[in-house]
């Protein structure tokens, strides 16, 4: 049982995730999608998508890391997608891509603490996350979200490097 509270946006996530886990033959392209269905769903109807975007990704990547500490899955892999998934849905609804990124990060880091896992490994693979969903928007994106990262998050910059400047 978790220590803490989920708001209903993140047990959503965990229980999406969770069965995307049990069902899916393509976990990490699965968890992309639904993570950014589960952000979309709680931006709709947002006065200001940037912050319901930057409040959203915190909970769903949290959510989807618990998920995958519950289910025993890969927690690299996991975080890694849930991130690209909430970055995803920001630009799709014209958020703040960096802000969003930052947030998503942060919750990987934050879910990684919070179930006793490495917060390193989650920082890495957050990051890598977020630059993989920034170079599939485009290459502005990519320099965006990196420099934003890189001065937001301690580590983020260690972990930016070729080929994602």
């Amino acid at each position: 049982m978790d220590k803490f509270t989920f708001s209903a946006i993140g047990r959503a996530a965990k229980m999406a995730v969770i069965g995307t886990i049990k069902t899916a033959g393509d976990i990490t392209q699965a968890v992309v999608e639904v993570t950014r269905d589960v952000l979309l769903t709680a931006i709709g109807g947002a006065t200001d998508v940037t912050v319901a975007a930057e409040e959203g990704a915190s909970k769903v990547v949290r959510g989807a890391i618990h998920a995958a500490s519950d289910s025993g899955h890969d927690l690299g892999v996991v975080t890694t997608a849930a991130v690209r998934g909430t970055v995803k849905a920001a630009s799709e609804v014209g958020a703040d891509l960096g802000k969003t990124a930052v947030a998503a990060v942060d919750g990987a880091v934050k879910a990684a603490e919070e179930i006793g896992a490495d917060a390193g490994v989650a920082l890495k693979h957050g990051v890598t996350g977020a630059i993989e969903a920034a170079d599939e928007i485009g290459a502005d994106s990519v320099k965006a979200v990196s420099d934003v990262l890189a001065k937001s998050i301690k580590g983020a910059k260690d972990v930016i490097k070729a080929p994602f400047k």
